[in-house]
């Protein structure tokens, strides 16, 4: 073979990849988002080493297959580890449950406000109420006293008129200190 045959030979190989490369952006070269569809996950795992990026249809049936093979792998280890499994379905049961306390929690509050604030208002109208009836007692007891204070007056008035009557007739009275004139006796 000649030189030139070896060549084209290994180059086509090289442009697939060359190509290949060309086509797929490095990371830190591209800036820009790309929305790519029906592109199988590849999950590494730890100690897995990496796909082989060669050409050649067999090659990458090789690979699409070793892809498809790892997702169902990595379906049956998530089914197969309990908590991975079951904790996002238990982490919505106490997120709902937590939901319903703090619904129920603020339901009560708000039940157990209104009645300190009904309690407040009895309590109030209560307090209203005692007062109105002390103030009704000591306007009684005022009544009470203009009465005694006027009684006294009358009873005074009273009182002079019969010493009076008594010092007119030079008679002493019958009844020591008057008691008659009081209302006793």
């Amino acid at each position: 073979m000649s030189a030139e045959a070896k060549d084209a030979g290994t180059s086509a190989p090289a442009k697939d990849v060359a190509e290949e490369r060309a086509a797929v952006p490095a990371p830190e070269e591209s800036k820009a988002l790309v929305v790519v569809e029906n592109v199988p996950t590849i999950i590494v795992l730890p100690g897995d080493e990496k796909p082989a990026a060669t050409g050649g249809s067999h090659e990458r049936d090789a690979f699409l297959t070793r892809v498809a093979t790892d997702k169902t792998t990595s379906l049956i280890r998530a089914l197969h580890e309990p908590q991975n499994f079951c904790s996002r379905r238990a982490t919505r049961r106490m997120a709902s449950v937590a939901a319903w306390e703090n619904t129920k929690v603020a339901q009560m509050e708000a039940e157990l406000k209104k009645m300190h604030e009904q309690l407040e208002m009895k309590n109030a109208e209560q307090a209203e109420k005692l007062k109105n009836s002390a103030a009704a007692a000591h306007r009684a007891a005022e009544e009470k006293r203009a009465a005694a204070v006027a009684r006294r007056g009358e009873e005074v008035i009273r009182a002079e008129e019969a010493a009076a009557g008594y010092r007119a007739r030079g008679q002493a009275p019958t009844r020591p200190f008057g008691l008659g004139l009081f209302g006793r006796g």
